[in-house]
């Protein structure tokens, strides 16, 4: 029987990152997936600022980067009557590039340590798959399907199967990670429900090829062009692009001849190869319950997202890397009982959160294309004036799938019984407006200190405490040297920032949220800040 500390079922971007968080951390891994190859669906077309930080932490985010969208070109998103037709309103974001010299000059903690980056699944899945390979406490097989599991009190016993010859194999763990997507294995073994609203559309994904770009790209680059027809997906700014169109199962029984619906939505004939046509449905669900005992859910898994804002693989890389680092603190012993649990206790409601922004961004999306689409569908052009009107009916509603910077870094973990809450402090709820905080549980502001350097990349590989006061810290030296604990300290003089951070002390988890904040007016009691973080004692 082959063993290995964490099993991971399924081997896209969520289980990946999950695998290179765990080694990073010294811990074993094996990491399973149905599907010989990654996925050659372009599922996903955004990473987040968030997730960026995330992966910059991890090691990660230099290397996905040589596989985006060059970081010259915008994220626009522009609403039309068709690529053929007119150019009705255009949401201008910048690049990655002027994205970086805005965050250096703005420096108020509103900012995020990384920008956004426009690419495909397609292409992060191979660069996240060659990664974790290289970890050498990492085994990665594709072309293993998950079958059942058996959980005692000492560890998981898994059967897995491959699709190549049809063995079995057996492998021991000490715990099972279900990241096996929307129709995942485990959490149907683990017979966990799903809340929410299933198939709330029909959708026809038509990818293809095509260097038509004085009709695709008629107005520029943009990210996204848009229509009551549907939305064209700009994958690499040259000769890849989707489009996803929202269907009526009545208004074709036959089928869909993608070609048509390309033609339709650009509004004239032109030249492409169709590489990739499906149908597909998405949901608004979340799982009742992110794991039983030792075996626990993250991404698709637990959360199924209409596209919209971007919350499917982004919400999934937080789960990856909250639970990773709580694995591998309960894996070298010194994570305790409440640990692992704390996962769902922040995590669920991130998944919450977030379905409901998904649904709401889609309520707007559909807002805008009913608002024109008669106008379209009739034989009499549409007047300028009436453009003119559309257009500023478009501006009006807005574009908050993109802008939501509250939903994107403004979650606090505030609730979570391994943080040192603070009595009456409630997180702000806006989900458009970030505004900086450092109370516990909340994503610790980025910015970057008077010698040019990044506090986050200050930040060490396990727990930090931060000390903008002079205060003693000493205590918690001591606190983490009997706990076994790796705690860096950070000794900062930064006058300018105060208005951020205050002059308080800062104790900041491995994800980059706070634990616990102290001022230095009062000696804290670190031993017990420190075993409260670690699942030691229960919030009280």
């Amino acid at each position: 029987m082959k063993t290995t500390q964490v099993l991971i079922a399924g081997g896209g971007p969520v289980g990946l990152t999950l695998a290179k968080v765990l080694t990073q951390f010294g811990i074993k891994v094996m990491v399973v997936e149905r599907n010989a190859t990654t996925t050659k669906y372009p599922k996903m077309d955004i990473t987040n600022g968030r997730s960026m930080e995330l992966f910059r932490k991890f090691g990660l985010a230099d290397e996905l980067r040589k596989s985006a969208v060059p970081e010259q070109h915008p994220f626009d998103v522009a609403w039309i009557t068709s690529l053929a037709g007119h150019e009705l309103h255009r949401f201008r974001y910048p690049s990655p590039e002027q994205s970086r010299a805005l965050i250096r000059a703005t420096n108020d903690g509103t900012q995020s340590r990384e920008p956004a980056m426009r690419v495909s699944q397609v292409e992060i899945e191979p660069v996240l798959k060659r990664m974790a390979e290289a970890q050498p406490d990492a085994d990665v097989r594709f072309g293993w399907t998950f079958e059942d599991f058996e959980q005692d009190d000492a560890g998981v016993t898994a059967i897995l199967r491959n699709s190549e010859d049809d063995n079995t194999e057996t492998v021991r763990c000490d715990y099972l990670i279900g990241c096996d997507g929307g129709g995942s294995r485990v959490r149907k073994l683990l017979d966990i429900a799903l809340d929410g609203t299933p198939r709330v559309g029909l959708f026809q994904m038509v990818h293809f090829r095509s260097t038509a770009r004085e009709l695709l790209q008629r107005w520029g680059i943009a990210w996204h062009y848009q229509s009551p027809f549907g939305t064209m997906i700009a994958q690499n700014d040259n000769d890849i692009w989707t489009v996803q169109a929202r269907q009526d199962p009545a208004s074709a029984p036959n089928g869909i001849d993608p070609s048509a619906l390309l033609q339709k939505f650009a509004g004239a004939p032109f030249d492409h190869t169709v590489l990739i046509s499906n149908t597909w449905t998405p949901h608004l669900l979340l799982a009742q319950s992110y794991g039983r005992r030792r075996v626990f859910l993250a991404g698709d898994a637990v959360h199924q997202y209409i596209p919209t804002g971007g919350y499917g693989m982004n919400t999934g890389i937080g789960d990856a890397v909250d639970l990773g680092w709580k694995l591998a603190a309960t894996l070298n012993g010194t994570g305790g009982p409440g640990l692992l649990a704390s996962y769902e206790h922040e995590r669920r409601p991130v998944g919450l959160r977030n379905r409901e922004a998904s649904a709401r961004h889609t309520g707007v999306r559909i807002e805008i294309m009913q608002s024109y689409l008669a106008d379209l569908e009739s034989d009499v052009p549409v007047s300028a004036e009436r453009r003119a009107a559309i257009g500023a009916r478009v501006a009006a509603l807005g574009n908050a799938e993109n802008e939501s910077w509250g939903v994107e870094f403004g979650y606090v973990y505030h609730r979570s019984p391994i943080v040192a809450a603070e009595q009456g402090a409630e997180p702000s709820l806006d989900p458009v407006r970030y505004t900086p905080t450092t109370m516990p549980g909340a994503r610790l502001p980025s910015t970057f200190l008077s010698d040019g350097s990044a506090l986050f990349d200050r930040l060490g590989p396990w727990f930090t405490l931060i000390d903008f006061g002079g205060a003693d810290t000493d205590n918690f030296v001591a606190a983490a040297a009997k706990a076994r604990i790796p705690l860096q300290i950070l000794k900062l003089n930064e006058p300018s920032l105060e208005r951020i951070y205050g002059r308080d002390t800062l104790l900041v988890r491995p994800d980059q949220h706070i634990a616990w904040r102290g001022s230095q007016r009062t000696r804290a009691d670190a031993d017990r800040i420190l075993a409260r973080a670690l699942g030691w004692e229960a919030a009280g």
